[in-house]
Order: C-alpha cells, then structure tokens, then sequence
C-alpha cells in the first residue's frame, strides 16, 4: 500500500493520514546537556579494551596480550626480587663420605680438620652439626677416630641412627 505525503487514503473504515515534516523551523539545541559528555580518543579506547579483555582469539589485540603476559612471567625474575632463593645448606665446607655398612645403615666419615673440640661431647656435637645437613634428624650411635702412620687422627667414622 504506497501513500503520497499529505494524501489521505481510506482502508476499509480506518482513515489514514499522512503529514510532511517541513524543517523551516527547525531549531538547533546548542546549550548543554544534564549531563555532560567525556570524549573517549581511540587509544583511551583500545586501553580500555585491554584491560577489560574484550577481544577474541585469533586476534591482533588477543595475540599481543598474552605476548605481554608472558613476557612479564619469563622476564620479571631478571629485573624484580621475589626473595625465593633456595636456602644454601652447606654450612661447613668440610669433606663427608657416606658409605653403607652392610647392614642398611650408613656411615659418614668426616674429616678431622672440621671437628671442633678435644672432648666426648664436644666431638659428638661437633660431628653432629656436620652430619644433620647431610642426613637430616639423626643421633650418633659410635664414632671411631681414623688415624694416620704417625697416631695422628685425620677423619671420624660415624655410625648414624635416623630418628
């Protein structure tokens, strides 16, 4: 059904008319609005959309974010301390042999350059703060002092319980 601008066409019995807009009149609204508008820039824009994630696999945009990601992974280790070094656990730069006694257990001998002190106790402690590193909690069985040609003691064989 075609009508012509200020024509009148009767359908049935509803009457239907149609009017022409004459802009002659018209007016332009320059004052400001109730509220105000920002203007978002293209880049403010793009920002926005990365931080917000808004793109699509397979994208540009997508590509360049996980490019950055794990660029900030693989990197940020070089330039910012986490402070998650491995603790060191060599406390005595002394030499240690560990060798098993035939019976399941082992035997640590130690150097007798490492051992502080002349007493029992003192020994047993001393040797005690060599072999825990090495081993973890353990309690010294015996111990026998491993001499040279000239009576001179040169290592301690240590035999360990684990606790």
């Amino acid at each position: 059904m075609l009508q012509l601008a200020g024509s009148t066409e009767y359908n049935a019995s509803v009457a239907v008319k149609e009017t022409e807009i004459k802009l002659d009149n018209a007016h332009l609204n320059t004052g400001e609005s109730q509220s105000p508008t920002v203007p978002v820039s293209r880049v403010w824009r793009t920002i926005k959309s990365f931080i917000f994630w808004s793109h699509e696999r397979g994208t540009i945009q997508y590509d360049i974010m996980v490019t950055l990601i794990l660029l900030f992974v693989f990197l940020s280790p070089l330039w910012i301390s986490f402070n998650d070094h491995p603790v060191l656990r060599n406390p005595h730069s002394s030499g240690v042999v560990v060798y098993p006694d035939g019976n399941g257990a082992f035997i640590y001998q130690v150097e007798a350059n490492a051992v502080q002190g002349t007493s029992d106790p003192a020994i047993r402690a001393s040797l005690l703060t060599i072999i825990e590193p090495i081993s973890g909690g353990v309690s010294i069985s015996r111990y026998e002092p491993v001499t040279d040609k000239k009576d001179k003691v040169i290592a301690y064989k240590v035999w360990v319980q684990r606790e």
